[in-house]
């Protein structure tokens, strides 16, 4: 998916949804495997203080690539770090939250591979009642494993403009342009 990113949250007379972009939203009961840049996915969670009011579990491995830019001043906000693909699934059994972020750590899975198909059944499990996020800026082999069992898988690839000036005379004359400034000779 392509277009403008503008992330926001909504909560009206509605069931609560985070909105990534205008037409992407994410609603509670509902599992989602999230490929997008780090700042979309910061900025569309920090995009509205009615987020805030709902009890929010970010769930990190042994690393972050998102958690500092994220508004944690909130009281329903809750961070748990998973060393150990174990500990990841044991977090998600317990969780009883309206939204539960995971940040994918590809290095939980480094010697548990087997792991794989329980967590991708405790995300699963999980979104039938809150709204679950699987989340990595790239993807790799053991989110894909995991994002099977997703009800949802969305990647946003930002829209990067072409700024490159035109090389040639000839290019330009060939999309019907004309030169400008001092041309080189052709051959």
């Amino acid at each position: 998916m392509a277009g403008s990113l503008s992330p926001s949250v909504h909560q009206g007379s509605g069931p609560m949804q985070i909105e990534l972009r205008k037409d992407l939203a994410f609603q509670p009961g509902t599992f989602s495997a999230v490929i997008a840049p780090e700042k979309m996915m910061a900025d569309a969670l920090n995009g509205n203080a009615d987020l805030q009011r709902f009890l929010f579990l970010y769930i990190g491995g042994n690393y972050s690539r998102i958690l500092a830019g994220l508004n944690r001043s909130s009281k329903n906000f809750e961070v748990r770090r998973s060393f150990t693909a174990h500990q990841l699934l044991s977090t998600l059994r317990e969780a009883g939250h309206t939204v539960i972020f995971v940040e994918h750590d590809p290095g939980l899975f480094e010697n548990a591979m087997d792991a794989i198909e329980p967590i991708a059944g405790a995300l699963r499990e999980a979104g039938r009642e809150s709204l679950v996020v699987l989340y990595t800026p790239a993807t790799d082999r053991t989110f894909s494993l995991l994002a099977r069992k997703a009800d949802r898988y969305i990647e946003v690839v930002p829209v990067v403009l072409d700024t490159k000036p035109m090389r040639t005379v000839r290019a330009m004359r060939q999309l019907g342009k004309r030169p400008t400034g001092q041309t080189a000779l052709e051959v």
